[in-house]
């Protein structure tokens, strides 16, 4: 475990991870804001805009697997700092490009870019903490997150009546740019466990992870409720509020800084409470099932709701949300600190490969159903309530997979070495 002088974990690891973070989150969710402004200026039908605001999710989830190799070789600073580099360029190219294949393009490199921003904080979190700081550190981080997607809302909507949408992306880059600057030179090298071995080993570990029985307990969950959440706040939710609720263009910002800033206030809530009720005897397991119970229960109450007031119900869910983040922890436990960084990108990937097929897959399902005569807002709602049927199954799958995990982990659990 690296040892850090007093209040240094925050200055020197936390602050930069947190920021590059919080970039991730505004690029990952600014679509619901300049998605409607690029498909009036470009004559974007749904299924174009799905995959536009998708190839963030693609590129990201590709990424995932090599990641944790990278992270656990060569750590996390080296590793995030360089990628912002690639983010900078992404949203350089996307600010710059004239059709739907340069933002595809600019938009798959931005994915690709911020990657490692969680990830890398939590391979850093999980070399120099203690175990029961996990969750509340996760809980921390993805307030920077949440900061983001509060950034992505009304702020984006109010630098779009300044400026076009070009000028934001440019300036998105450059601060990136800053941000890169700041992990490399402020971060200090972790003295991680895991620097060497060649490929085949690396290779090993993968394989170890994701054939793990409590990797499979918790994937699907992590795909279709964790990724559903990221695709239809990244994009749909401004649909589904213009199409099902019938919003406007301003009405719709203020409805997603409410939902934004639900999930920072949840984000912030699991900060606080997580270590306290595992102090308490409290199991993080309890915690998550808990959780994704009742986020499910929330999304169906949303499906089950007519016209407007939904308001509350989208930031509750919002607020639920990053709770479920504690799967992360919870499995990289149960496997041995060297595999920690691919432990965490492979269950990464679930949730960014859930995303990337949610959001354009509910795109092409919407576009399907208008075709054949539905109505804007049936084609919504049917949309949205087969992915409700897709996430009970998901949950009720790991509350049942949930039996086998108490002999799984007492036979894991000293693999963990930290030295």
């Amino acid at each position: 475990m690296t040892t850090f002088p007093p209040r240094a974990p925050w200055l020197r690891l936390f602050l930069p991870f947190a920021a590059g973070y919080l970039l991730s989150y505004l690029y990952r969710t600014s679509n619901a804001v300049i998605g409607p402004v690029l498909a009036r200026d470009l004559s974007l039908p749904d299924h174009a805009l799905g995959l536009l605001t998708s190839t963030y999710f693609l590129a990201f989830g590709a990424a995932q697997l090599p990641l944790g190799i990278l992270l656990d070789r060569f750590g996390s600073r080296r590793v995030e700092s360089l990628l912002l580099l690639v983010a900078a360029s992404g949203a350089a190219v996307f600010a710059m490009a004239a059709d739907l294949a340069g933002l595809a393009w600019g938009r798959a490199l931005i994915g690709l870019g911020v990657s490692a921003c969680l990830m890398a904080a939590f391979k850093a979190f999980n070399e120099s903490f203690p175990p029961d700081r996990q969750g509340s550190l996760i809980g921390w981080i993805m307030a920077a997150g949440g900061l983001g997607a509060v950034f992505a809302a009304q702020p984006l909507e109010a630098a779009l009546g300044f400026t076009g949408w070009r000028d934001v992306m440019l300036g998105l880059a450059a601060v990136t740019v800053l941000v890169s600057a700041a992990i490399w030179l402020v971060v200090p090298d972790s003295g991680g466990p895991s620097r060497g071995g060649g490929l085949a080993e690396q290779l090993a570990g993968v394989r170890q992870v994701m054939t793990a029985r409590q990797f499979w307990r918790y994937a699907p969950m992590v795909m279709l409720s964790l990724g559903g959440f990221m695709a239809v706040q990244g994009l749909w939710v401004s649909r589904w509020m213009a199409e099902v609720e019938g919003f406007g263009r301003a009405a719709i910002a203020g409805q997603l800084t409410l939902l934004n800033g639900a999930f920072l206030a949840g984000c912030l809530f699991m900060g606080f409470v997580t270590t306290p009720l595992l102090r308490r005897g409290i199991s993080e397991a309890g915690i998550l099932n808990t959780v994704a119970i009742l986020f499910v229960l929330v999304f169906a109450a949303i499906n089950a709701a007519a016209g407007h007031g939904q308001g509350w119900l989208w930031a509750l869910l919002a607020f639920v949300f990053p709770i479920s983040n504690i799967a992360y922890p919870i499995l990289t436990r149960s496997l041995p600190l060297a595999l920690s960084g691919r432990a965490n990108t492979a269950l990464n990937l679930a949730a960014f490969a859930g995303a990337f097929g949610l959001q354009w897959g509910m795109g092409v399902l919407v576009d399907g159903l208008r075709a054949l005569g539905w109505s804007a807002s049936e084609s919504y709602r049917a949309t949205f309530a087969l992915l409700l049927a897709l996430q009970v199954s998901a949950v009720a799958w790991m509350l049942v997979a949930s039996r086998g995990a108490a002999a799984v982990l007492p036979e894991l659990a000293p693999t963990r070495d930290r030295s």
